[in-house]
């Protein structure tokens, strides 16, 4: 004689098991944080002056500023403009990423200069100026 069970009991033994459904996201909200673009700043409020063909550009883009102050500024540091060139090399090994420079309205013009030649030497290849909207 076989033996026999009874349906109610298998019924009241099955759970659902959400185990892997919880690891799931959380291996996904890693993948999303990991994966976001993170926008760096240039660390110094800077007063652009306006221009009429100002555009938005990239959010992925290398951030440069100069100060009135003959600073040189990139992610809240002092660099220099010897630096500028080091760092417009490393970042733009990956991926070709525009430089964007930052330039305050009483700032020198010829440091502006030498900042864009050390971008193009540390391999730029767009090369913007950042201003406000009129």
């Amino acid at each position: 004689m076989r033996a026999r069970r009874s349906v109610t009991d298998a019924d009241e033994a099955m759970d659902i098991n959400i185990s892997p459904l919880i690891d799931m996201v959380f291996i996904l909200l890693i993948f999303f944080i990991v994966t976001t673009v993170f926008v760096e700043e240039t660390g110094v409020e800077v007063e652009k002056p306006e221009a009429a063909s100002a555009a938005q550009l990239d959010k992925n883009s290398i951030l440069i500023a100069v100060t009135s102050k003959s600073q040189v500024v990139y992610g809240g540091k002092e660099i220099g403009v010897n630096g500028v060139r080091a760092i417009v090399r490393r970042l733009t090994t990956k991926e070709d990423m525009p430089v964007i420079i930052q330039v305050d309205e009483g700032a020198n013009a010829g440091l502006v200069v030498r900042v864009i030649d050390e971008s193009k030497l540390g391999g730029a290849k767009n090369i913007s100026l950042s201003a406000d909207l009129p």
